[in-house]
């Protein structure tokens, strides 16, 4: 499907991180492109547009939870397509913090769909930037091969230094063999989009593509928001100087995409041919890296010192979470370019261009 032919196109939180990085490349050559953000100050250091959405997007400031904020927007917008990225992505902070992730990520997409219901519409399709936290800590196998979801790591396991499961190896999440198993209050709440969404795109004969999107990262992200980034977080403590902190034994395992792949991702989805029912993918990079080669990788780029396991651990985090991609390449035309090697040097650089 060429650009030209997605229509009207309506971005929630489409003035953040991938919604800017998205509007570069599509905004221009669609039929019209609007951006609903409420421009959150633990996102947007200010309030003002940002540099990095496309001029051709039209941006509405405004919250989707609330529904005067829905009516008004669908008034005059007749979406051919949703882009649904809005959403509260603390996994750390939405064990504390659940009402607020609730709210906006649940909440915020079942007012949407009232919405849609008042004003008489139905989108074409839409694409909902889901997340690998759906999977929880995913799939192991034992020695005898044997594969088993073994569920949250307890506080206990954690405080006694058990980072693994014994006698088991961990395996990348799959769209086709793992059953989402959310260990994390935000995980939930994306699952829970996701299925609020298939309940109404089913019921309606439209379209859903779910993108479970592994740890995005690159130029453009906050650098201010301190509970998501960590890519981003690691490469100003070593710009600073700083030894790098990291934690349990530094063997954390995280599929890291670069921002571009992301949205390249995104724009191969949207270019499939439309058809009802629902569709779901994994976007990574395909390779799994742990915490201490990225934080070292980093610190090797600034000439830092060597980053400082410290045996620490956050509550609820999963030990592993990686993802095969097989069948995003087999069915999008998509491919990550970006290597975490080069990655890390293009974040570099932007973050050095941002002082």
């Amino acid at each position: 499907m060429a650009n030209a032919q997605l229509g009207v196109v309506l971005v929630t939180g489409g003035a953040g991180f991938i919604g800017c990085a998205l509007s570069q490349k599509l905004a221009a050559s669609s039929e019209r492109w609007v951006a609903v953000d409420v421009m959150h100050p633990q996102v947007h250091q200010t309030a003002e547009r940002p540099a990095d959405l496309h001029s051709a997007a039209e941006l509405i400031v405004g919250d989707v939870t609330d529904a005067a904020v829905w009516d008004e927007v669908l008034a005059s917008v007749r979406p051919d397509v949703i882009i649904h990225l809005a959403a509260e992505t603390g996994t750390a902070q939405s064990l504390h913090e659940a009402t607020r992730h609730a709210d906006a990520n649940v909440v915020g997409t079942t007012a949407m769909l009232d919405a849609l219901g008042r004003a008489g519409h139905v989108p074409a399709r839409i694409v909902l930037s889901s997340s690998r936290a759906v999977y929880g800590e995913g799939s192991w196998q034992r020695e005898d091969g044997t594969v088993y979801q073994p569920g949250m790591r307890s506080h206990a396991q954690l405080e006694a230094g058990q980072w693994d499961f014994p006698g088991a190896r961990a395996l990348p999440s799959s769209v086709d063999a793992t059953i989402p198993s959310p260990t994390s209050v935000y995980g939930a709440t994306k699952l829970a989009q996701e299925h609020i969404l298939a309940a109404w795109v089913g019921a309606l004969d439209t379209e859903l593509t779910i993108l479970r999107l592994q740890n995005v990262y690159g130029p453009g992200q906050s650098l201010i928001n301190s509970y998501t980034g960590i890519v981003s977080l690691f490469s100003q403590m070593a710009e600073q100087g700083a030894s790098i902190p990291v934690y349990e034994d530094g063997l954390i395992t995280r599929d890291f995409v670069y921002i571009d792949d992301v949205a390249n991702a995104f724009v191969a989805a949207l270019a499939r041919p439309r058809a009802s029912g629902v569709s779901r993918y994994d976007v990574g990079s395909g390779v799994g890296t742990t915490i201490l080669e990225l934080a070292a990788a980093i610190a090797e780029y600034h000439g830092a010192p060597a980053p400082a396991i410290n045996g620490a651990f956050r509550d609820g985090d999963v030990r592993f979470a990686a993802c095969t991609i097989d069948r995003t390449l087999a069915e999008l035309d998509w491919a990550p370019q970006w290597s975490v090697a080069q990655g890390v040097a293009g974040l570099q650089e932007w973050i050095a261009a941002q002082a």
